[in-house]
């Protein structure tokens, strides 16, 4: 059985997607890849986060162009079916597909790793070509280019030995050796390249320059078929009915392509769909390990930066230069920024950073747990105490665990701004998010509330939070109740209590204060 040329496996993988639950269509990318084929521009490599739909792609393409398979009736459902020039290309090429992801249990070296590769590639052109002798030819590029035909070559996860640190003296090697099997090849119909990092960048220029990259920073072609589009999610929630839009936008919402299209992690919102629970998905597959790690180097220049954007807000900053696989560990803020985009666990579009989503910002809490951030773990330890300080009206400890993060070193938290303050209460409440969903400048009766916290778990008791600087907690409660900005929370708990606290802090005096009271359920008054 054929290892990569002409084999059944992808036909086998796409069939199976296909027969999911949660199939999306995202055949027209056939379309427009099928415009690259025999022309200069026939290099193309996609690279995109982990389990953003790369290899369903790769999938897709090998059964459709394999003509070692006879893939009409898997197609002629889909959308490309109905578009112009579907059957010219339609199971008429040489494909060889490899995954480079695979290492064998008894290679330990970079040439047990290649060799085992191009060991399987002559053995598969041994047997389709019989007639040719092997031994007459110095390399693959020679075998197939003796074959007088035209290839189709799909590589998935071509940065695996990059993104995984292996074979680290051996790397260039590697990006040798693809270059020598494709570049200027004239055997080479397309070669469609996936993986999560960037083509490595040479000082003057790359290995493998003759590739169009596509990227999650740089792509205005492809950005809507790697992801679920927010149109594709709304369909999904429809269809299945056992998940709302407004809980899977709540957790996996926040990634944007350079089109401007919302995007969504498609393992997310269909584990979240065939569990019936929204929770950390993605993450859970290992993803997220490598974040304390980039925080870990340069945490001085970025810990105001992840707590303002734990807090919820954005980063104004330009990144022009992209992560690429073999530059080794990032050491500015802008590199590190950059890997961490790449990788997916930041979102950046039109010159603003930010955490994409509820299940990327649990991780990051996580991460400002760490003793690396210094005092900013201890003030999350502490967090917890907050919380039952509020919830038991303790208006003592409120006062002095705020009073406490203020006297921190932590440069963002010392109120040069009133959104400095907010930054400060997300810290202090941060523990929180575990048993609420936390709100900042959510809509509730006549306007916006600075925080609100809704409980998961229904004994939890809700609240409002209300910031004022330089004036008095008794404006802030006065404001709630005038506002109305317990009316969400009575249309969603009833005759639930609700608790008021207004927080203020004097900036001549440098002393906070707080007034902690209780809603009644049915009228605009505190107790």
């Amino acid at each position: 059985m054929a290892i990569y040329l002409n084999t059944i496996k992808a036909i086998e993988n796409y069939k199976r997607l296909i027969n999911t639950k949660y199939f999306v269509d995202k055949s027209m990318i056939i379309e427009k890849i099928n415009e690259l084929i025999n022309t200069t521009n026939n290099y193309l490599c996609v690279t995109r986060p982990r389990r953003f739909g790369k290899s369903s792609v790769a999938d897709m393409l090998g059964s459709y162009y394999s003509k070692a398979v006879y893939s009409k009736e898997v197609f002629e459902s889909l959308k490309i079916s109905k578009a112009d020039g579907y059957e010219e290309h339609l199971n008429k090429y040489n494909v060889i597909n490899i995954s480079f992801n695979t290492i064998p249990d008894k290679n330990k070296t970079y040439d047990d790793y290649i060799g085992f590769i191009q060991s399987g590639l002559v053995d598969d052109i041994k047997n389709m070509y019989p007639t040719l002798e092997i031994k007459n030819y110095f390399n693959i590029s020679n075998m197939l280019s003796a074959t007088n035909e035209k290839f189709i070559f799909i590589f998935d996860e071509w940065d695996y030995i990059f993104n995984n640190n292996l074979y680290v003296e051996n790397q260039n090697d590697f990006l040798e050796f693809l270059r020598n099997m494709l570049k200027d090849q004239p055997y080479v119909a397309l070669c469609y390249m996936t993986g999560v990092l960037p083509i490595k960048k040479y000082s003057s220029g790359s290995a493998l320059n003759m590739f169009d990259e596509h990227t999650m920073l740089n792509d205005m072609i492809y950005g809507d078929y790697f992801g679920f589009t927010e149109e594709e999610v709304i369909d999904l929630c429809n269809r299945e009915n056992v998940l709302s839009f407004s809980e899977i936008s709540e957790w996996y919402n926040g990634y944007v392509n350079e089109q401007g299209v919302r995007m969504y992690n498609p393992r997310s919102v269909v584990k979240a769909l065939q569990n019936k629970k929204c929770k950390s998905y993605w993450t859970n597959t290992g993803a997220m390990d490598e974040v304390l790690e980039y925080l870990k180097y340069n945490t001085l220049e970025i810990r105001d930066d992840v707590i303002e954007m734990v807090a919820g807000g954005e980063i104004d900053i330009t990144i022009d230069e992209e992560f690429r696989a073999g530059q080794g560990t990032p050491k500015t803020k802008e590199e590190i920024y950059s890997a961490m985009i790449v990788l997916g666990f930041l979102s950046y579009y039109d010159g603003y950073l930010k955490i994409p989503n509820q299940e990327l910002m649990k991780e990051f809490q996580k991460a400002l747990r760490d003793e690396s951030f210094g005092y900013v773990s201890e003030i999350i330890e502490n967090s917890r105490k907050m919380l039952k300080a509020t919830v038991s009206c303790d208006t003592k400890t409120v006062i002095e665990i705020l009073h406490d993060i203020h006297n921190s070193e932590i440069p963002i938290l010392k109120y040069s701004d009133e959104n400095s303050l907010s930054c400060v209460l997300t810290l202090a409440y941060l523990s929180a998010r575990d048993t609420y969903r936390v709100e900042r400048e959510e809509k509730s009766g006549k306007g916006y509330v600075d925080f609100s916290f809704h409980p998961r778990r229904k004994n939890d008791i809700p609240f409002i939070v209300e910031l004022k600087k330089d004036n008095s907690p008794e404006v802030a409660i006065k404001q709630i109740i005038e506002k109305e900005y317990a009316q969400k929370f009575r249309a969603e708990y009833k005759d639930k209590k609700v608790l008021a606290v207004g927080i203020c802090y004097n900036s001549e005096t440098k002393e906070h204060s707080c007034i902690i009271e209780e809603i009644s359920p049915k009228a605009g008054s505190a107790k």
